[in-house]
């Protein structure tokens, strides 16, 4: 038995996952978001501790002899997360995530600082990257920063919590932009950039390999063997990509989580900065990965949701299987800024072409086809970075909805696949990481695909008029922007 944790933003999912490769059993816990100022986003590092052992609780709990059977743990994450240590190892204030936008200001100065940051780290400065992070730490409260000793992703404060150990994995730590993502160690220049050393930073390990080994506590408390490794793990994107067994050049897939992504394998380091495509180690050796990123996919769901205050489900129903023609509303999803291809921390989201007739549906269809239209932008940038991507799988909360797939296949003009397992992706993929970990076997083996559910083929019917519908929406970013 092998066991999988995704640290996410909105929750922890763990899974357990047989020898012959099945899903036994799932377990998740909510997690909160504090946003204290405009474009602010944090977390408590300890509730994804609490999280994640209580997740791990309750298959102990349901399955206590598959779990006592666990020979390796895997671990994901949400990127980027800067969990700043003092020297007793506690945190020194709230982790500043992924979403946030406080930093742009501090992006430039990096750059400034470091010419060669785009060479080194394959990717641009952008304020979700842990770096400059940093950077507005030091300048806007220069006591925490003084006392900082370690700064860990969100993933690496759980594993340091679990195991005593403090390692991080390539695929995460490319995230950080102190990583040299070509030859996969820390760059010196980058970390003085920002005011800080190697001291700073955990021991690298490549996603496949032991990191360390699960502490007896809680080897005695969820009734697991006294010599349980636990596995370097990987980004949420790239654990995702070994749950789905995207480990070729050329394997690509499409995720709507709580942010949004398209990811495309590659074998070597191939960056992209000028489009804001990023590039990423794999979580094996010898692979990279190219990523175009969206921070509200899932999320706009969620939010309109919230809004409306519906269930997300009963918002969809109405709209049945698929649409006709795309929505007389159009929504921009960047309700936490945006990444691929635009940069902008300081993006907002809207929605245009509202009428007194307009009805909830009609709105609600916008905000599917706006992500989808979002992911045409991020497909493209890939596609101008390293040639075209013919299909994908679809992946996320997002991918429970036949309708959306749908959607996204007529927006992108590809096939689109569900697939089983599509929403604990990334969970399976960190439960096969521990496996490979503990056993050393053949990563073409164990990250094996997983069995297609529905395939969705773009619609002759529509494609004119969501080809239109794309043109006329990729105007109002920049009229908008101008009107900031």
């Amino acid at each position: 038995m092998y066991l999988g944790m995704d640290i996410g933003t909105s929750g922890v999912k763990a899974v357990l996952v047989s020898e012959a490769g099945a899903v036994v059993a799932t377990a998740a816990r909510e997690l909160a978001l504090s946003h204290p100022a405009p474009l602010w986003s944090e977390q408590d590092p300890d509730a994804w501790v609490d999280a994640a052992t209580g997740a791990v609780d309750d298959l102990a709990a349901r399955h206590p002899r598959e779990v006592a059977q666990v020979r390796g743990i895997g671990l994901s994450g949400q990127m980027h997360g800067a969990t700043l240590l003092g020297g007793d190892g506690r945190p020194l204030r709230p982790a500043i995530l992924w979403n946030d936008g406080r930093s742009q200001a501090e992006c430039v100065e990096l750059e400034q600082r470091c010419p060669s940051l785009r060479t080194l780290a394959g990717n641009l400065a952008m304020p979700g990257f842990t770096a400059p992070k940093l950077l507005w730490v030091a300048r806007h409260e220069p006591g925490i920063f003084a006392r900082v000793a370690k700064v860990l992703l969100p993933k690496a404060y759980v594993r340091y919590r679990l195991t005593g150990e403090m390692a991080e994995d390539m695929s995460d730590a490319a995230g950080t932009l102190w990583l040299n993502v070509g030859r996969r160690h820390w760059s010196a220049a980058l970390l003085q950039a920002t005011g800080l050393d190697l001291n700073h930073m955990p021991r690298l390990v490549e996603g496949s390999e032991v990191s360390a080994v699960l502490a007896p506590e809680f080897s005695r408390r969820w009734g697991m063997a006294k010599d349980v490794v636990v596995a370097g793990g990987a980004g949420d994107c790239a654990a995702s990509a070994i749950g789905l067994g995207a480990i070729a050049p050329g394997d690509a897939f499409l995720s709507l989580g709580t942010s949004g992504v398209v990811f495309r394998v590659t074998d070597r380091f191939a960056p992209a900065p000028a489009s804001a495509v990023h590039t990423f180690c794999h979580a094996l050796p010898g692979l990279w990965h190219q990523m175009g990123v969206m921070l509200s996919a899932a999320a706009s769901l969620a939010w309109l949701a919230g809004v409306m205050e519906t269930p997300a489900a009963a918002l969809l129903a109405p709209l049945g299987a698929h649409v006709d023609a795309p929505s007389s509303v159009f929504f921009l999803p960047y309700l936490d800024g945006e990444r691929t291809p635009h940069n902008d921390a300081a993006a907002s989201g809207a929605l245009v072409g509202l009428r007194g007739a307009t009805g909830r549906a009609q709105i609600v269809q916008a905000v599917l086809e706006g992500v989808a239209f979002a992911a045409r932008d991020n497909l493209a940038a890939l596609s101008a970075a390293g040639g075209s991507i013919a299909e994908v799988d679809l992946v996320g909360g997002g991918s429970r909805s036949p309708l959306w797939a749908q959607i996204c296949a007529d927006v992108l003009g590809i096939a689109v696949h569900r697939v089983e397992e599509g929403e604990v992706g990334a969970a399976l993929g960190a439960a096969r990481l521990g496996r490979l970990a503990a056993t050393s076997e053949d990563p073409a083996a164990v990250c094996t695909r997983p069995r297609r559910l529905a395939s969705f083929a773009p619609r002759a019917s529509v494609a004119a008029a969501y080809d239109e519908a794309y043109r006329r929406w990729r105007r109002l970013y920049p009229a908008l922007k101008e009107t900031a």
